[in-house]
C-alpha cells in the first residue's frame, strides 16, 4: 500500500506510458543482455555482466530524467531549448572536427573526467523539436510574418545540415519530423516548400562536404539492387526466420555470434528471435504504436498550443526512430544504424530519450501556466 501510494503521489501525467517505459526497459535489460554475450567474451574474457551493468545504470539513469522531467511544468522548456540550440552548433562542429571517431563518423563528444561520450545530435533533436514548438505556438497569429518562419526555416536547415556531416539518417528523421510539426503548426504551403528546399540544399551540401557522402549513396544503391543483399540485413533475416512465431528462447539467439550490432542497430532481430513475434515482435511495435497515440492524445488536456506541438514533436522523434530501426531489421529502409530507443544499448542517448519522455508525460498532467509562457522568450 505505502509503495502504491508512492507511485500515485510521484508519478504524475499519463500513467499508461509510465507501463509502456517499464515494458521497454525491461525487455531493454533482457535483450542487452543476450546480446553482448558474444562482445563480453571476445573484449572482457567473459565479464558477461559488465555491459548489462553498464547498461542498467545508464538506463536507470534514464529513467530518473523522465522523472525529474516530468515533475517540471513543460512551459520551462521553452526556454531551455534557445540555451540548447546555441549550444549545439559549436558541439557539432567539435563532433565532426575533433570529436572521437567510431566507423569512419566523428559523432561523438568525450565528456572530460568522466570519460563518458555522447552525441551532440542528441541535444540538438530535443532542443530543435521544443524551440519549434514553442516559436509555432506563440505565434500561431502572426504566421504569416515571413522574418518568423524564415528564422524558424533557416534553424531547422542548419542543425540538420551539421548533423548531417557526420550521420545521415538522424538529420533525415529530424528534418521530417521538423516538417511535420509545422504543418501541424498550421504554416502555409509556401513556407513548407521554402523549408523543404533550403533542407535539401544546406543538407545536400553538408552530405558532400562530411563523411558520409559514401556511405550513403552505396547503402542506397545496394538497397535498391534487388540481386544483392546487404550483410547486416542477410544476418536479420535469418534472426528473424529463426525466431518464427514463439522464438528460440530468452538467450538462445544464434545471430548474436555473427550480426553486427546485435545489442543496438539490429537489437529488434534479436528480440524476434528469442520471443518471437507472438511475445516479442508484436508487443515491441504495439508499445511504440501506443505510445504514438498517447503523446498525441496529450494534446488534448492541455489548454495551450506550445503543450500540444511539443508532445507531438518529441513523441514522433521517438517512434520515427524506432520505427527506422525496426525497418532497417526486416528490410524495408537501407541500413541506417538506428538503435532503437528504450531497447538498445546505448550511451547518453538512453537519457536524451528519458528526458524526452519526461517532457511528454510532464505535457499530459496538463499543467499549463500562461504568465510562464509569456516570459520564457
Amino acid at each position: 500500500m505505502a509503495l502504491r501510494e508512492w507511485l500515485r503521489t510521484h508519478l504524475k501525467g499519463d500513467r499508461q506510458i509510465w507501463w509502456i517505459v517499464l515494458y521497454l526497459s525491461i525487455m531493454s535489460i533482457l535483450v542487452v543482455y543476450s546480446a553482448t554475450g558474444t562482445k563480453a567474451f571476445r573484449e572482457l574474457d567473459g565479464n558477461t555482466e559488465a555491459f548489462l551493468f553498464k547498461h542498467g545504470l545508464l538506463l536507470l539513469v534514464g529513467v530518473a530524467c523522465t522523472y525529474f522531467a516530468h515533475r517540471f511544468n513543460y512551459v520551462v522548456y521553452a526556454k531551455l531549448s534557445k540555451f540548447g540550440l546555441w549550444l549545439s552548433i559549436p558541439l557539432l562542429l567539435w563532433a565532426f572536427f575533433k570529436g572521437t571517431n567510431l566507423n569512419d563518423a566523428s559523432r561523438w563528444v568525450t565528456i572530460p573526467i568522466i570519460g563518458q561520450t555522447f552525441q551532440p545530435s542528441d541535444l540538438a533533436k530535443l532542443a530543435l523539436i521544443s524551440n519549434l514548438a514553442a516559436m509555432l505556438a506563440k505565434r500561431q497569429k502572426i504566421m504569416n510574418n515571413p522574418e518568423v518562419l524564415l528564422s524558424l526555416i533557416v534553424w531547422i536547415g542548419i542543425i540538420c545540415s551539421l548533423i548531417i556531416l557526420s550521420n545521415t539518417s538522424t538529420a533525415l528523421l529530424l528534418a521530417a519530423t521538423c516538417f511535420l510539426l509545422m504543418y501541424i503548426g498550421r504554416v502555409p504551403t509556401r513556407y513548407l516548400t521554402i523549408m523543404v528546399v533550403v533542407c535539401v540544399v544546406l543538407g545536400g551540401l553538408g552530405l558532400i562536404l562530411g563523411q558520409r557522402f559514401g556511405t550513403a549513396t552505396n547503402r542506397v544503391k545496394s538497397f535498391m539492387d534487388s540481386d544483392t543483399i546487404v550483410y547486416q540485413v542477410e544476418q536479420s533475416y535469418i534472426a528473424l526466420a529463426n525466431g518464427g512465431l514463439m522464438g528460440q528462447g530468452p538467450g538462445n539467439s544464434h545471430q548474436r555470434n555473427t550480426l553486427p550490432n546485435p545489442f543496438s542497430d539490429f537489437i529488434y532481430a534479436i528480440i524476434v528471435e528469442e520471443y518471437g513475434l507472438l511475445l516479442g515482435g508484436i508487443p515491441v511495435l504495439l508499445a511504440y504504436l501506443w505510445f504514438l497515440w498517447r503523446g498525441i492524445r496529450a494534446i488534448r488536456v492541455t489548454s495551450r498550443p506550445f503543450g500540444g506541438l511539443l508532445s507531438v514533436g518529441l513523441t514522433f522523434s521517438i517512434v520515427f526512430q524506432a520505427f527506422a530501426s525496426m525497418c532497417v531489421a526486416i528490410g524495408l529502409a537501407p541500413v541506417t544504424g538506428q538503435p532503437m530507443p528504450m531497447l538498445s544499448m546505448g550511451g547518453t542517448s538512453l537519457i536524451f530519450t528519458g528526458l524526452s519522455i519526461g517532457i511528454v508525460l510532464s505535457v499530459s498532467r496538463g499543467e499549463a501556466d500562461e504568465r510562464a509562457i509569456a516570459d520564457s522568450r
